[in-house]
């Protein structure tokens, strides 16, 4: 009988890890550039609804751009957050072969976040209220359109590089990437130039980045922004695809700024045309990000520009390259990226076989901005293969969207089932915010939205009805990472009171970045009351807001 208790512990140990309910998968822990970070797992889900309306009556559709305004973003005493999150949907619903008369626009979210780290039988963690929308217009009231650009003509505006513009005459934008500055304004990444357009807050156009020649898109040696999805009625571009360029509907996917709001990043979805683009998926894979100084807007200056090594993966027996999705600022060395395949809900492939948010680093990366690299006659990948002079970043897989003991925890998948819990086709924003947790000082959430393509069977834009299907929320999967800062030392002992007699706690830190932290009374003599209104300290408070450093 006594050799017997030990199986019976162990199985009442099972019982009542069964009655604790689902536990969160073990952590996961990745370096990379002297730098360590921690993935902690999925910890909510939020949808808005396929039929939701925006404030302007059209279909709300796809989460193609996200932006969190840290300055409203709060952790309540429950645990729980709020705050406010800018979304931004792309060219809308595609009729006939090609966009419509939609107008690109802005929406502002009010968000409430209850993370759940183990799971839940639901998907409503993150909850997403719709507070405003904001159409993109030109200073004198036009707005502007989805419509593809022309292939032969362009806009010329005052103060402006030549411009995309579609046959009405209105200009042609295709909005992915979304970054909120300081002052309130926004930066807008572009497929069609591909541009970086800089809007007020009220959604005026206030300037445009033109990139350097490499990236512009030409047929017959000139300018030619259309993608080849011409509306009813209108010519198709000739040839179908740039000679150089950015290939069609591969422009600047990926948008994101420094923690001090001076450095503006963008990155194309794919290489551009000379540089394996022309080739087709296989050999499309060298692709590049751009740093530019904006502490001056209206005199931006190029300062940085790498090539980036999008993954690979095999299907159906044939090698192929993922397209990005989004990039998120950590440091001048180091970003988030979202990369995927082609397969999810939506697509002719239900079950996707790549799905991941990458830390790419490129401390070591050669900068080749300003370079022959940066006309059309010198590629830097030519036929897909990397020249010798150039030295690409390098990058790790941080977390898996496609990881099936996270998605099971709140009732997702990835399946060829193709049901309403399927992850959808396109994956294309991130945004970060910090959990402001005293116990876990360096945690931040992660926000990864898709493009539901404005899949809804009951849809309204550009003045009529639409029915597309099948009908895909649009949904954010929020993770909890860790930027790692390890802590190797401290040590405080002493009697504290107000005023000069405040106790400074001191931290000696290892890792990618040293946290300040306000000055806290941490102990007291019996008998003596904290202070009511404990003595400013000059260092930030960051504890709310708090946005990953510029170590550059």
């Amino acid at each position: 009988m006594p050799r017997r208790l030990p199986c019976l512990a162990a199985l009442v140990a099972l019982i009542l890890a069964g009655l604790a309910g689902p536990r969160a998968a073990a952590q996961t822990t990745v370096s990379i550039g002297g730098s360590t970070f921690v993935n902690k797992g999925l910890v909510g889900v939020g949808r808005i609804p396929a039929a939701q309306r925006d404030r302007l009556g059209e279909t709300f559709g796809s989460l193609s751009g996200l932006a969190v305004d840290l300055s409203t973003w709060r952790r309540n005493v429950d645990g729980s957050y709020s705050g406010t999150i800018y979304s931004q949907p792309d060219r809308g619903i595609m009729r006939s072969g090609g966009p419509t008369n939609y107008t690109p626009r802005r929406h502002r979210l009010s968000v409430s976040f209850t993370p759940a780290p183990n799971g839940a039988t639901n998907q409503l963690q993150l909850g997403l209220t719709l507070a405003d929308t904001t159409l993109y217009a030109e200073a004198n009231g036009t707005l502007l359109t989805s419509l593809d650009p022309s292939p032969t003509a362009t806009a010329t505006r005052a103060g402006f590089p030549v411009l995309p513009v579609a046959f009405n005459n209105r200009l042609s934008l295709d909005a992915e990437g979304l970054v909120l500055l300081p002052d309130g304004s926004f930066f807008v990444s572009d497929e069609y130039g591909p541009y970086l357009y800089r809007f007020s807050a009220a959604g005026v156009l206030l300037s445009a980045i033109r990139p350097p020649e490499a990236f512009i898109p030409k047929r017959g040696g000139r300018d030619s922004f259309s993608s080849d999805n011409p509306a009813p009625g209108q010519p198709s571009a000739n040839p179908s695809g740039p000679t150089t360029g950015r290939e069609n509907n591969q422009g600047f996917e990926g948008l994101c700024a420094s923690g001090d709001g001076r450095t503006l990043y963008a990155m194309l979805q794919s290489a551009t045309r000379q540089d394996g683009g022309a080739g087709g998926n296989s050999l499309r894979r060298y692709t590049r990000l751009l740093a530019y100084d904006i502490s001056n807007p209206a005199a931006t200056t190029l300062r940085g520009e790498w090539v980036l090594p999008l993954p690979l993966f095999t299907q159906a027996g044939v090698q192929q390259v993922a397209s990005i999705g989004d990039i998120a600022f950590l440091s001048g060395k180091q970003f988030l990226v979202l990369v995927r395949d082609s397969n999810g809900r939506g697509s002719a492939t239900a079950a996707s076989l790549l799905r991941a948010v990458m830390v790419y680093d490129i401390s070591g990366a050669t900068n080749i901005a300003g370079t022959a690299f940066d006309t059309v006659a010198t590629p830097v990948a030519p036929n897909g293969v990397l020249a010798a002079a150039v030295t690409p970043a390098t990058s790790t897989v941080l977390f898996d969207l496609n990881d099936t003991a996270q998605l099971v925890k709140f009732g997702l998948n990835n399946s060829s089932s193709d049901n309403s819990n399927t992850l959808a086709e396109k994956w294309e924003s991130l945004a970060i915010a910090p959990a402001n947790d005293p116990v876990a000082p360096d945690d931040f959430f992660v926000f990864v939205g898709n493009d539901n393509d404005f899949s809804t069977s009951d849809g309204f834009q550009d003045g009529s009805s639409f029915s597309s299907s099948p009908n895909i929320d649009s949904m954010i999967l929020v993770y909890r990472v860790s930027l790692a800062t390890r802590l190797i030392n401290i040590s405080s002992r002493s009697l504290t009171g107000p005023g000069a007699d405040a106790h400074i706690v001191g931290f000696v830190v290892q890792g990618a970045r040293a946290v300040v932290r306000r000055p806290r009374h941490r102990s007291r003599p019996r008998g003596v009351r904290r202070p009511r209104h404990p003595p400013r300290s000059r260092a930030p408070n960051l504890r709310q807001g708090r946005a990953p450093r510029d170590r550059q």
